[in-house]
């Protein structure tokens, strides 16, 4: 059966857990690590303080250790919190590792744009 892109974010956000700006800064104060799945020049702007940029394109490779890609960071012990610019690529993020076998992974709902909304800090962009 054919999808729609939203079709295919609004399915995932069913299957993965769906955090505020106010529970990831208090997760990241419990050290979660927040990844930042957007494009580098969108990281240009700025970026949510301490998150790691995993490019969408580049998760799987980052986050499998068999491969030479594998960023540490990617630690299927740890708390993983996936952002984007909205919402959508890090459900569908969120969703990939968990099919990976990453079963502490969770996704900010809104994406940066709901962090900045919500008065969060930001540090400039890279």
């Amino acid at each position: 059966m054919k999808k729609t892109a939203m079709e295919m974010v609004a399915e995932a956000k069913k299957r993965v857990e769906n955090l505020t700006p106010d529970q990831v800064a208090k997760e990241l104060e419990e050290g979660a690590i927040v990844i930042d799945v957007r494009e580098p020049q969108e990281r240009k702007e700025s970026n949510i303080p301490g998150s790691i940029s995993a490019p969408r394109g580049m998760l799987e490779f980052y986050a499998d250790p068999s491969l030479p890609y594998h960023k540490e960071e990617f630690n299927p012990d740890r708390r993983l919190i996936l952002h984007c610019a909205s919402g959508g690529r890090s459900a569908l993020a969120a969703e990939t590792l968990q099919q990976m076998g990453y079963t502490n992974v969770a996704h900010l709902d809104g994406g940066i744009k709901a962090w900045k909304d919500a008065g969060r800090p930001t540090e400039p962009g890279e």
